[in-house]
C-alpha cells in the first residue's frame, strides 16, 4: 500500500441529533457518541456529514426550529471547538486539510422544514446547509417516503426544489424516498444524485435498500450510493462487516466502482454491526476493502468517490 493517506469521507451521521437530544457533547472523551471528535480521528475522517434530523412527530415548523438549533451547535461547538472546519464551496476540503482541519458538511434529512416555501430553502443554504434528502419515511411537501402506503410521486412543489438545488450547488439525496418520487426525480436532476446511506435491495430485501435498476439509474447521473451500516439493512439478525461486504460485491457487480461511498448512520442506530460499533471501528472496514479489492478500489469507496460528486455539484 502506497504511503499516501486515504481520503476518507462519510457521507451520513446524526451526531447533531444525538448532541440535541441527548445532551452530548462533541470534544468529549467519554461520549458515548458514535463519531465524537476523538472517534473521527481513529476513524481517519476528513470530512464528515453532519446530519439535521427531527422525529416525524413534530410539525415542520417545528422541525425548522429543531434544525436551526442544530446549525448553531454546528457553528458554536463543532466548529468553534476549532479543530473542523464546514464546507460550503468546491476546495474548501482541500484548504481544510491543507491547514490540518477536518472538515463538516451540513446536511438535511427530510425537507418537511422547508414548508413548500423556497424562500426558507435559500436560507438553509445561506446558513451553510450543502445537502437534502428529499424526505424521511413519510410524506411531506415535497414527495412521499418509502414508508408511505400510497406514493404519489415528486410534487410539483417538490420538482421546484430539486431544480432549486441543483442551481444553487446542493447535493440532492434520494435516501427514504419512495419508490415514484426516485424515478420522478431521477428523470428531472441534472447534476449527479446520491442516496447517501442505502444497501443494496438484491442482497436484503428492505424498503430502504435500493432495487439493481435504482442503483444503475444513480451511476447513470454520476452519482453514488453511500453503503451503510444499518444492521437491518444490511441482513437479518446480528451482522457483521462479513454480511456488509456481500452488498458491496454486489453494487460493483452492477458496475459500481465509481459510484460506492460510506454513509454510516452512526449515531442514527441503536444497534450496530458486532465489529463496525462506532468510528474507531472503521479501519476494520478500509482494511477489508484494501485486502478483498486493492488499493485503488479502496480508495474510492472509502472516499474518492464522494470527493468526485461534492466537487462536481459545490460552486466555487
Amino acid at each position: 500500500m502506497s504511503d499516501e493517506k486515504t481520503l476518507i469521507i462519510d457521507g451520513h451521521a446524526d451526531i447533531l441529533y444525538r448532541m440535541e437530544k441527548e445532551g452530548l457533547r462533541f470534544y468529549e472523551d467519554k461520549s458515548n457518541l458514535h463519531l465524537n471528535y476523538d472517534r473521527i480521528v481513529q476513524a481517519g475522517i476528513d470530512l464528515q456529514f453532519f446530519v439535521l434530523f427531527a422525529e416525524p412527530k413534530y410539525s415542520p415548523a417545528e422541525q425548522l426550529k429543531m434544525h436551526l438549533s442544530m446549525i448553531e451547535q454546528f457553528n458554536a461547538e463543532v466548529v468553534g471547538g476549532g479543530k473542523i472546519r464546514p464546507v460550503l464551496k468546491k476546495g474548501d476540503l482541500e484548504r481544510n486539510m491543507a491547514a490540518g482541519y477536518r472538515s463538516g458538511l451540513l446536511s438535511i434529512e427530510g425537507g418537511d422544514c422547508i414548508q413548500s416555501d423556497l424562500r426558507i430553502l435559500h436560507t438553509m443554504y445561506r446558513l451553510g446547509v450543502r445537502a437534502m434528502g428529499m424526505t424521511w419515511n413519510q410524506g411531506n411537501c415535497i414527495a412521499d417516503g418509502c414508508g408511505e402506503r400510497v406514493d404519489r410521486g415528486l410534487t410539483d412543489f417538490g420538482r421546484e426544489v430539486v431544480r432549486e438545488m441543483n442551481r444553487l450547488g446542493m447535493i440532492v439525496d434520494v435516501a427514504h424516498l419512495g419508490q415514484k418520487g426516485f424515478w420522478d426525480l431521477i428523470e428531472i436532476a441534472q447534476a449527479p444524485v446520491i442516496a447517501s446511506h442505502a444497501n443494496a435491495r438484491k442482497i436484503h430485501d428492505h424498503p430502504r435498500n435500493l432495487t439493481d435498476d435504482q442503483l444503475r439509474a444513480l451511476f447513470k447521473t454520476g452519482g453514488l450510493v453511500g453503503i451503510t451500516f444499518v444492521p437491518m439493512f444490511v441482513g437479518v439478525g446480528t451482522v457483521s462487516i462479513d454480511d456488509l461486504m456481500r452488498h458491496v460485491d454486489h453494487v460493483l457487480e452492477l458496475g459500481g466502482e465509481d459510484h460506492l461511498g460510506i454513509g454510516s448512520d452512526f449515531d442514527g442506530i441503536e444497534r450496530t454491526l458486532t465489529d463496525l460499533r462506532h468510528g474507531g471501528d472503521l479501519p476494520n472496514f478500509q482494511e477489508r476493502l484494501l485486502k478483498t479489492y486493492g488499493e485503488a478500489v479502496m480508495k474510492k469507496i472509502m472516499g474518492g468517490n464522494f470527493k468526485r460528486v461534492i466537487d462536481s455539484i459545490l460552486k466555487e
